[in-house]
């Protein structure tokens, strides 16, 4: 294997997943379509997509195990205070990781983002 070309999350309601990528957290709309939401990331380098449920997800909780990590070229201190003033939790202080300064959102669903300022 060479690398991971693609991600895709399933999302409880689609429209307000869209809503906090694009208007919390800042994302660029690729593509929309009434099962999914692509994102452009890196000036459209890398992509992910928000969907609707491919198998049935009520009463299950989402987002354990799984967390994605966004290299970003700003201050990581700045960029949490950034999200705070939008409304955004974020889960826990800023950290020292082996790759950089890092710090974690939830969304809506439960999945974990990690926004690295990489050394």
């Amino acid at each position: 294997m060479r690398e991971l070309t693609f991600a895709s999350l399933q999302v409880k309601n689609l429209e307000a997943s869209k809503d906090f990528y694009e208007n919390k957290l800042g994302f660029e709309i690729g593509n929309v379509n009434p099962q999914a939401c692509v994102f452009k990331y890196d000036q459209g380098q890398a992509s992910f997509a928000i969907r609707t449920p491919l198998e049935p997800i009520e009463g299950k909780e989402l987002g354990i195990g799984v967390a994605i990590w966004f290299a970003v070229d700003e201050n990581v201190a700045d960029l949490k205070e950034k999200f705070i003033a939008n409304g955004v939790t974020t889960a826990g202080p800023i950290i020292e990781t082996p790759f950089g300064r890092a710090f974690h959102v939830k969304d809506i669903d439960g999945y974990k983002l990690t926004f690295l300022e990489s050394k």
